[in-house]
């Protein structure tokens, strides 16, 4: 009975390939520690076959087991493993993994090897295309989807369900459209109310209007003095001019003199000012061309400086057109006003100012001027402008006496000199 058992097999692999015909020859005599060696050497082959992700089970498909744990020989009792005569072949999977050899002799017994990790069975493209056509092809999509841009994820799909309105609405940061009444709320909204459109039209107005008064003060205070103190200039040249020609000699009456005309230049040093006296106290054809107007029209007629008795009156402005009394209420009694005409230097000394009186009051301008302080007939001079600065409302008065008469031979007298 013994011959029939294989000889020199001892300590070999029972998985090491499927020509083996049965368990080694002392695997009757110990039956115990053989079981224990093949199942030791079974566990090792299946962990190194864990470090191979080939060797995973494939999507959907139950995983395939490559062998059974083998059973303890019983004593005296032939080998049933998978791996015995006749066990039958291995799954069809495996085919191209370990062919089933052709039949022959067994080997001689040598030596068994240490034990160690089967290896991992080598896959051709076969089993590559077998374990590709397993993936379903909506899990391809879905793992297409999830690398590629966002584009596709607005669409349907299974796992996600359809699109939202909220996924389909575009990424610029727009309002999402609403319904057909949101839509009109929102036109509504954007039209100007009529009290909107006023409002913009009322402060357009305004603006104007206020640039117009900018300009307009801007002209009254600014270009108005530029105008008339070019004018006064021009006619003071004129009257110098006319002075200084020789074989003038007509000394010509006060009365003589028409509206508007100059007939004598006024100087205050104190004030620096040197300005034409013209007839009449009309505003655009005397006043507002920056000179000063004579009182000499009935009923407000008034002496000429060389009469021998008698009030001198004159006007002037006191703001814009060239404002040649802005500043007389600055004059001291004693500050010298003087007259010069053709022939003549008619020096006056300021006596006395009354700050403020009514239009209507043409008293201060009588030959002997109301308020005043003088107290019979005399050579007087008065000077009137309004008052307060940049109103007409009242009238300022100015009242001198005569101190000097000095021919224009004899030259300038000392006021001017000074």
């Amino acid at each position: 009975m013994t011959a029939l058992r294989p000889e020199g097999t001892h300590g070999a692999d029972p998985l090491a390939g499927r020509h083996r015909a049965g368990p080694p020859a002392d695997a009757y005599a110990h039956p115990d520690a053989y079981a224990e060696q093949v199942e030791q050497q079974a566990f090792e082959a299946a962990v190194g076959r864990l470090a191979d992700p080939l060797n995973d089970p494939l999507p959907g498909q139950e995983p395939v087991r490559r062998e059974e744990r083998p059973q303890a020989y019983a004593p005296h009792a032939p080998y049933t493993g998978p791996h015995a005569p006749g066990a039958g072949p291995y799954p069809e999977a495996y085919r191209s993994v370990a062919p089933e050899p052709a039949p022959g002799p067994a080997p001689a017994p040598g030596p068994a090897p240490a034990p160690g990790p089967a290896p991992a069975p080598a896959l051709d493209d076969e089993t590559m295309a077998l374990r590709q056509a397993h993936l379903p092809a909506d899990e391809t999509m879905a793992l297409r989807r999830v690398a590629a841009p966002s584009p596709a994820r607005h669409e349907e799909s299974p796992a996600s369900g359809p699109a939202s309105a909220a996924d389909s609405a575009p990424e610029t940061g727009a309002p999402r459209p609403g319904g057909r009444a949101a839509r009109r709320r929102a036109a509504r909204a954007s039209r100007e109310s009529p009290m909107v459109v006023a409002s913009r039209v009322l402060g357009e107005l305004f603006i104007t209007l206020g640039v117009v008064m900018l300009l307009f003060v801007s002209y009254q205070l600014w270009w108005t003095n530029v105008i008339a103190n070019h004018q006064a200039g021009d006619e003071t040249k004129k009257l110098e001019q006319r002075w200084g020609e020789k074989g003038d000699e007509d000394s010509r009456d006060p009365g003589a003199f028409s509206a508007g005309e100059g007939f004598a230049i006024m100087h205050i040093p104190k004030l620096d000012v040197k300005v034409p006296v013209a007839e009449g106290v009309d505003e655009d054809g005397v006043l507002d061309r920056g000179m000063v107007g004579h009182y000499g029209e009935e009923p407000l007629k008034t002496a000429m400086p060389w009469d021998e008795k008698g009030n001198f009156a004159v006007a002037g402005h006191r703001n814009t057109h060239g404002e040649p009394f802005r500043y007389i209420n600055k004059l001291d009694p004693g500050d010298p006003i003087v007259v010069e005409t053709k022939d003549t230097y008619y020096v006056y000394e300021m006596a006395n100012r009354l700050d403020s009186t009514l239009p209507s009051n043409v008293s201060v301008i009588d030959p002997v001027p109301e308020g005043s302080g003088f107290t019979g007939p005399g050579r007087y001079i008065t000077l009137t402008t309004c008052t307060p600065e940049f109103t007409s409302k009242y009238r300022m008065i100015v009242w001198g006496k005569l101190a000097e008469e000095r021919p224009r031979s004899e030259g300038k007298p000392d006021a001017l000199v000074r």
